[in-house]
């Protein structure tokens, strides 16, 4: 079996130069996204804020087909 030493150092080279290109491809998509994503939304919030949460009251707990139903369509649970 001959093994050809520029066949090698080619795909090598071809190997390399695909790892740093995906790498530098990955940086920079990972960099765009931060830069366009919106503020967090879940951060502390700051100065005289106040951050509010609604919970949803419990599911009836009836076995009454219609209420369960009555309840999904109201609140998509």
């Amino acid at each position: 079996m001959v093994f050809s030493i520029r066949r090698w150092t080619s795909r090598i080279f071809f190997i390399i130069v695909f790892s740093v290109l995906l790498l530098a491809v990955t940086g920079g998509y990972r960099w765009l996204a931060d830069a366009i994503s919106p503020i967090h939304p879940y951060r502390e919030p700051k100065g005289a804020a106040l951050k509010v949460f609604v919970t949803d009251p419990d599911s009836p707990d009836s076995k009454n087909a219609a209420d369960r139903l009555r309840w999904f369509y109201w609140y998509g649970e």
